[in-house]
């Protein structure tokens, strides 16, 4: 176990890939996923459940907004060849509750629409958590239609789906540039999800 279980405190700063926590006069650094993102957007505080990643060169804190969504990252993590960046990329392109249904289901090719899993990847995740995870029912989460975006929106979106990015990801990312600017160019619309994605 790890030293830190939670972190409890004001929202500092919020981006589609981290939050900075401020917890008496210390700033907390922790990488985010997307759907914990969607989660913090109208809060100013949280409580975050932590992952510390220790290496010789780096000391990097994940924080997820529920235990659940902690316990498929620690899950997807070890697997050999999956890394936190990628689970956490995972975890932004897909809800627990759909990772826990693709993996029990074994639907590899569900898994590899996701940016940087390959077909074996995908093969060994499965292979490996099969057993471990429950398909579990999650809230019904309403998907981001694509009739629901303008022309702008959608153009942004198909222009990232063929840079290789995941349509779900893309569609959560454009969805919440349009929100905060309406009258966003599809150009800057790709240039900011580019930085997010």
């Amino acid at each position: 176990m790890t030293m830190l279980d939670y972190i409890k405190g004001n929202i500092e700063e919020l981006s589609p890939a981290f939050v900075v926590v401020e917890v008496g006069g210390l700033g907390y650094l922790m990488h985010i996923s997307l759907n914990t993102y969607s989660a913090l957007t109208h809060s100013k505080d949280c409580k975050l459940f932590v992952y510390e990643a220790i290496r010789e060169d780096s000391h990097q804190l994940f924080g997820f907004i529920d235990k659940r969504e902690r316990e498929m990252f620690l899950l997807l993590i070890s697997v050999s060849g999956v890394g936190a960046n990628t689970a956490r990329m995972m975890l932004s392109s897909l809800s627990v509750y759909e990772l826990e249904g693709i993996i029990s289901t074994g639907n590899a090719s569900a898994l590899k629409t996701v940016k940087g899993i390959g077909g074996k990847t995908a093969e060994r995740i499965i292979i490996d958590l099969k057993g471990k995870v429950k398909p579990g029912v999650g809230p019904s989460e309403s998907p981001v239609q694509l009739f629901e975006l303008s022309e702008t929106a959608k153009e942004a979106v198909a222009a990232l789906v063929m840079l290789g990015f995941n349509q779900p990801a893309s569609q959560k990312v454009v969805n919440k540039i349009v929100k905060d600017n309406p009258s966003v160019s599809v150009e800057n619309i790709i240039k900011q999800s580019l930085k997010i994605l």
